[in-house]
């Protein structure tokens, strides 16, 4: 399951190269047209800005996942194991009501959205605000089963250390040849 997991996440990130390349190709290529043409393409104006949302919202259920978010860590690390487990299912547990409340209002704008055009590429919007699905689902699934597993009693030291940004201490202090 893993695996599948781990793939589907490498997947995620070539699709966020793409994104961002794509980005980078379509804006310079309209500021060489403006400056030495004096013409622009619209069409990829627009999809810069849709690109650019999509990218925001992949990039932070990926980041999501790889515990990369900023986080207060300086509080957590005086605290001693079980206390940092409860920061660890407070966070997770208040993750979790925030991306219930996403997935709602992106429900909620849901109709609104799809009868609604964009204005030079013509594709319906749901496919750019949309993606709030997406990241609603994917960080409140992470965020699930984060929150299970400590329930559970199942969370790692290493899962305890990376919350309370003690890993890459840890990680270097290993790789340190004597």
């Amino acid at each position: 399951m893993q695996v599948w997991i781990d793939r589907l996440f490498h997947l995620l990130e070539a699709v966020l190269v793409f994104l961002l390349s794509a980005m980078v190709v379509m804006v310079f290529g309209n500021v060489v047209l403006r400056y030495g043409f004096n013409k622009g393409i619209n069409v990829s104006e627009e999809l810069s800005r849709y690109f650019f949302v999509w990218l925001t919202f992949i990039g932070a259920v990926v980041t999501f996942r790889e515990n990369a978010h900023l986080g207060v860590e300086s509080v957590v690390r005086l605290l001693p194991r079980r206390g940092r487990i409860v920061c660890m299912l407070i966070t997770n547990s208040i993750i979790l009501l925030c991306a219930g409340i996403f997935f709602w209002g992106t429900w909620l704008q849901h109709d609104i959205n799809a009868s609604m055009v964009a204005p030079v590429v013509g594709i319906s919007m749901i496919w750019v605000f949309g993606i709030g699905y997406f990241a609603s689902i994917g960080i409140g699934l992470i965020a699930l089963l984060r929150t299970l597993k400590i329930l559970l009693g199942k969370v790692e030291d290493s899962e305890i250390a990376t919350f309370s940004g003690e890993y890459e201490e840890t990680v270097s202090i290993r790789k340190r040849p004597e």
